[in-house]
């Protein structure tokens, strides 16, 4: 069993700036309890000849490699556009005069 107290946990309340009801310290005592304990359990098997990991299972690269392919001409991705200018999409203005 941890050491966490309701006198502990209305501490942590006032430094945190969080008015709690007694009920709420009674519920938090409990559930600060439980974390401390696990805490403690991961501690206990945390040996040094455990190596330290940021997740579960090991993290790779699942895109595929960039490579050029084909690609549109101005001509081609301007084809459907509804309104083009100068090798470009135009748009209506979206920001007012003060930009």
């Amino acid at each position: 069993m941890s050491e966490i107290t309701p006198e502990l946990v209305r501490h942590l309340g006032v430094l945190a700036r969080i008015q709690l009801s007694d009920a709420e310290v009674e519920r938090l005592t409990g559930q600060l309890d439980v974390i401390v304990d696990n805490i403690a359990k991961v501690s206990q098997v945390a040996t040094p000849d455990v190596p330290a990991t940021s997740h579960p299972i090991a993290l790779e690269n699942v895109f595929r490699p960039d490579e050029i392919g084909q690609t549109l001409t101005h001509e081609q991705a301007l084809s459907n556009a509804p309104d083009a200018a100068d090798g470009r999409f135009r748009v209506t203005a979206i920001l007012g005069e003060e930009q």
